[in-house]
């Protein structure tokens, strides 16, 4: 499964340096120099392979020149390219209460009581932390769950489950 470690924002100069919206809990391995990337195109199947040649944060901003982009033209073209990896490349991890999105996706969510509230359809980063989308198993609506420990006390990637303790009216369809 590949899964998507940054998104070029748009071009930053005249010498082809990029503006990367970052999407890994590892940009300084995933962007060091000498790094290989997969881009896929914007609005395309293209796929292609880059080296890092350099990347800086500027403004709270990841800034990145690649090998063989050169000017801003370049750089423009490759405007809504996805840097991606393959999920089989990435290395376990050595928390055992931090997840890669992908693993969460597609798990059940219950209640304390057993009460199946719903299936993780993605994960959203947002400035607040992470919250769980998950699609209602009696409505289908979107519910958003903070991912925090008070409230997700129980996460089980074997079981492919994950056990809430919402506080009152979190779950309310209003």
């Amino acid at each position: 499964m590949e899964l998507v470690v940054g998104r070029v924002a748009k071009s930053h100069g005249v010498r082809g340096e990029l503006v990367v919206e970052i999407r890994t809990d590892e940009p300084e391995a995933r962007f060091a120099p000498g790094s290989r990337l997969r881009g896929r195109l914007a609005r395309s199947k293209e796929v292609r392979d880059f080296t890092v040649e350099s990347a800086r944060e500027h403004s709270g901003r990841l800034l990145v020149f690649l090998a063989g982009v050169a000017d801003r033209d370049a750089a423009d073209a490759l405007r809504g390219t996805l840097f991606v990896v393959d999920s089989d490349d990435l290395p376990p991890g050595d928390d055992p209460d931090e997840y890669y999105d992908h693993e969460l996706e597609g798990l059940t969510v219950r209640l304390l009581d057993e009460t199946v509230v719903g299936t993780v359809r993605e994960v959203l980063h947002s400035a607040a932390g992470e919250l769980l989308s998950v699609k209602a198993a009696d409505d289908g609506r979107e519910i958003l769950i903070p991912f925090v420990t008070a409230i997700v006390p129980t996460v089980s990637l074997a079981d492919r489950l994950i056990v809430i303790d919402p506080p009152e009216g979190l779950l309310d369809p209003e």
